[in-house]
């Protein structure tokens, strides 16, 4: 089996190979891909995303167009700030508090941090959905990201206040070329998925992994902990 790094450096470079990444290129990132609001698209016409009123969504680029629809749909949107760096690390966007202006730019990172209701952890409404990015899946739900691990801390977090469960639907949307046809390294806090939406289909997956049961705090390093704040909160002690 190949390392996860050998795979995300094969994807990139796939993706850079055959054009369809987009600004600023696939590599070291969750990629910007071709046809990315298709996709967000096809995943909103899924039930469990019609079915869902709070989404939890990473804040990458590829689903932008899933957080703009999210919320021109009226759904309530939990996004995390970028690796988890503030004392108060969520960002609440309730559409019914924006304009029409302010929707549209609440869907991009900046827009999320500038018009975001500022709420800790305990304050996360239950969700009803997660929307992670991806760097490579395959058919039995497995996910790599970029490598930071984050995606997986705050499921973690989550899980353990209570905001999700191990029911809880989690989506990604992807290009093609991101699904392999090949077994991917998981280790035991990485999260799986349920669904893959690409711009022509959604993939309801087989779901052979285990989700984690919360933070896996022997996976973690001091360092690591000591940059988080809602970490070291948590009841971390060391």
């Amino acid at each position: 089996m190949r390392s996860k790094d050998e795979v995300r450096q094969d994807v990139w470079r796939a993706m850079d190979r055959e054009g369809v990444s987009r600004f600023p290129g696939a590599e070291g990132r969750i990629p910007n891909f071709a046809k990315a609001k298709a996709a967000a698209e096809r995943l909103a016409r899924h039930s469990a995303w019609q079915n869902a009123g709070t989404i939890k969504a990473n804040p990458d680029s590829p689903q932008t167009h899933s957080r703009r629809l999210a919320l021109a749909q009226g759904k309530t949107v939990v996004m995390a700030v970028p690796r988890l760096r503030d004392q108060h690390p969520f960002r609440l966007l309730d559409p019914g508090k924006l304009d029409d202006s302010q929707l549209r730019e609440a869907a991009t990172i900046k827009g999320a941090l500038r018009h975001g209701e500022v709420i800790d952890l305990d304050q996360v409404p239950e969700l009803d959905l997660v929307l992670t990015g991806s760097v490579a899946v395959n058919l039995e739900g497995a996910r790599l990201g970029k490598g930071g691990g984050f995606s997986d801390l705050e499921y973690g977090l989550l899980l353990e206040a209570g905001k999700i469960d191990r029911r809880t639907i989690v989506a990604t949307t992807v290009h093609p070329i991101q699904i392999l046809r090949e077994e991917l390294l998981m280790t035991g806090h990485d999260i799986p998925v349920n669904i893959v939406a690409t711009p022509r289909a959604v993939i309801e997956v087989d779901g052979a992994y285990k989700r984690p049961s919360g933070i896996l705090w022997d996976h973690l390093q001091p360092p690591q902990i000591h940059e988080i704040p809602v970490l070291e909160r948590f009841g971390y002690a060391g």
